[in-house]
């Protein structure tokens, strides 16, 4: 049987995820609370101005927007960031399927330095020139001919082979995230697909199991990950999001950009046929021209176009994974087009698929360090990338202690190992004694009361 570390082992060092997205870049800061929650530090948010549908446009200004954001983080935390958890997505991203095999000189038990050098193996497969492999998935392994082992560790055998899903991006779009992080004078600890992250943060293990569809909608892309049998399947970016809703509004309604939004977000629906007819509202004028009045019925009719064609491309991602049979957790909706309303009622419509939104609220823990309104502000679904960035950082620290303690574990001569193992029993022997001796006791002073009242 493998090591396992324990609590006490275990430290929580303090984890930022950095989100660059197409409409906010937003820090936070957190550890691992003592509940097994996510305990928020500090948060930091910045309009972002040089992202483009989820890929750099402008170094400058978005090197200005993080060190904003990080600024306001590192005030509210009190913790200098150095390093960060870095989210990347646009429509570059690309999956594949593929094997990969490993043998070794002996039938010992598999270990997770074994499962490591097969992951690290996969990084070394021949993309199209300028793709870079971002991560290497694994998926069910095959342990001496035998299929369908999820966790190899501590199993005996020789041959050991794996389904991967890997992603990939292309060269010059990671390079210039890297280099705005660099530019911002922080460290990458990580790139992380947000399709992923925001799994983290709105999924459970359950609906992984049951077969589940993540649908990411941002301000510049729309993300896609489908789970099952608690193993990812498919992931996609769509390049169109809450973004391209705004301008149909500022064209369709002919208003100014910023007001197209406020529309979108204050009276705006994704089904025209749940608004009254006579509802109407009135937009300024620029520089003292006349007031505009817009009907919510037309602005509605607007929304649902863009949205049914956003809905109609993961549908389409849906039916090519194979999975659309097999989805009983339905459809999981987040990201910040996730709060217009009546969304839940058009995916259901076209898909025929059961949708939910997807709140980040779930691994959060109370916490003293942010103000009541901005922890409530945190659990909305436009948080659950920055969110999920956090938890992936912090299972990625949890992961190198774990790698770390088994390392020094198989390092212990096998005498000192067998000893500690007895010590462990003899402790569990003692308490069970214990336990046992106190409810002899117990009964044994219940039998004398009873005795002496008889007598």
């Amino acid at each position: 049987m493998k090591p396992r570390i324990t609590d006490n082992e275990k430290e929580n060092p303090i984890i930022v995820g950095l989100d660059i997205g197409t409409t906010k870049i937003c820090v936070t800061v957190g550890r691992r609370s003592g509940t097994n929650k996510i305990e928020l530090l500090g948060v930091g948010k910045a309009e972002s101005a040089g992202v483009n549908r989820g890929v750099v446009a402008n170094i400058q200004k978005t090197v200005f927007s993080i060190r904003e954001a990080v600024s306001l983080a590192e005030g509210q935390s009190n913790v200098d960031i150095k390093v960060v958890n870095v989210g990347i997505a646009g429509q570059h991203i690309k999956s594949i399927q593929h094997r990969g095999i490993l043998t070794k000189n002996d039938d010992d038990e598999i270990n997770r330095m074994d499962v490591e050098r097969l992951i690290s193996d996969m990084y070394k497969l021949v993309l199209p020139p300028g793709e870079e492999i971002i991560h290497v998935l694994p998926q069910e392994f095959t342990i001496d001919n035998e299929p369908g082992i999820k966790e190899p560790i501590g199993m005996a055998g020789r041959r050991m082979e794996a389904n991967f899903h890997i992603i990939s991006g292309r060269v010059t779009d990671i390079k210039n995230i890297k280099k705005c992080v660099d530019n911002s004078d922080l460290e990458v600890s990580s790139l992380v697909l947000e399709p992923l992250a925001s799994s983290e943060a709105v999924l459970d293990e359950e609906e992984k199991m049951a077969g589940v569809v993540l649908v990411d909608i941002g301000g510049g892309t729309t993300d896609v990950a489908i789970f099952h049998e608690g193993i990812i399947r498919h992931t996609a970016v769509i390049p169109l999001g809450g973004n391209i809703v705004t301008e149909d509004i500022r064209q369709g309604c002919a208003v100014l950009r910023n007001q197209a939004e406020q529309l979108k977000v204050r009276y705006g629906s994704a089904l025209a046929d749940e608004n009254k007819e006579n509802e109407v509202i009135c937009v300024p004028g620029i520089r003292g021209r006349d007031s505009k009045e817009i009907s919510v019925k037309n602005l509605a009719y607007i929304i649902q176009a863009r949205m049914e064609e956003i809905i109609e491309h993961v549908y389409y991602e849906i039916k090519s994974s194979g999975y659309e049979d097999k989805l009983i957790a339905g459809i999981v909706i987040t990201g910040g087009g996730a709060q217009l309303k009546h969304l839940v009622q058009l995916v259901e419509y076209i898909t025929g698929i059961d949708c939910r939104i997807g709140y980040p609220n779930e691994y959060l823990a109370k916490t003293d360090m942010l103000n009541k309104q901005t922890l409530e502000e945190m659990k909305s679904p436009m948080y659950a990338t920055s969110i999920g960035l956090l938890i992936k950082g912090i299972q990625a620290v949890e992961d190198e202690q774990e790698m770390a303690f088994e390392e020094r574990e198989l390092k212990k001569p096998r005498k000192e190992q067998v000893k500690e193992i007895a010590d462990k029993q003899s402790k569990k022997e003692s308490w069970f004694t214990k336990i046992i001796s106190e409810f002899i006791k117990d009964n044994q002073e219940i039998d004398d009361e009873t005795f002496i009242g008889k007598k």
